[in-house]
């Protein structure tokens, strides 16, 4: 099956480079190409992409903003914004806009293809280790006292572990052998969790584990 991908940066010269890149891979095929978030959200809207590339940084309407539209809308396309910084405090916004990962945009070629292919299959975890440190970056600026979120109450104790390991960054494996659990047992716990508090992706409970206190 192809992925089909939406490029949005204000640089036409970054915009075909990136192309170039997905072009050349036969699961993936560039649908549309926008230089600001307006016209990102209009394409996204009318051309149902599976991913959008999304530079976080540009003029007018941001990656930022531009992917909180994309969700309030509840389109399709899981957003994978670019950073010029590996940590940047644009990203944590656009992940709690609801972006499903982020990448520094000198990134090798090939992890923006391991990139744009993981926030496809909805693991959203770019790098966990990236996430961990962008979360330990900024875990001081999230908003203290955030009343207790009532859909915390459906998880179970083994949930909420789960919940919190995956908040710390950990992959399936990481968890996995540090609860005694299998893999697939981990991924089905994940699925619960991310069904119970109506979230896209990892990343996203990640940030609602951050933002309730609950790590």
């Amino acid at each position: 099956m192809t992925t089909r991908v939406l490029l949005v940066d204000d640089e036409p010269l970054v915009r075909a480079g990136l192309s170039m890149v997905l072009e050349a891979q036969d699961d993936l095929t560039v649908v549309g190409q926008a230089g600001d978030g307006a016209a990102a959200v209009a394409l996204t809207r009318e051309l149902r992409p599976d991913v959008v590339v999304m530079d976080v940084r540009m003029p007018g309407v941001d990656g930022v903003e531009a992917t909180r539209r994309i969700v309030a809308e509840q389109l399709p396309g899981r957003v994978l914004v670019l950073t010029t910084f590996d940590l940047d405090e644009y990203a944590f916004a656009a992940l709690r806009a609801g972006a499903s990962g982020f990448l520094p945009k000198n990134a090798e070629p090939g992890e923006l293809l391991r990139a744009v292919r993981a926030v496809a299959q909805g693991d959203a975890v770019v790098s966990p280790r990236v996430t961990r440190r962008l979360l330990d970056t900024v875990a001081h600026r999230l908003p203290a006292g955030t009343p207790p979120d009532p859909r915390v109450a459906s998880l179970t104790a083994r949930e909420r572990e789960v919940l919190r390991a995956v908040a710390r960054g950990e992959s399936n494996a990481e968890i996995a052998v540090a609860l005694v659990l299998s893999e697939l047992t981990v991924k089905t716990h994940v699925a619960r969790v991310l069904g119970k508090l109506g979230l896209r992706d990892r990343t996203q409970a990640a940030v609602f584990a951050h933002t309730h206190g609950l790590v």
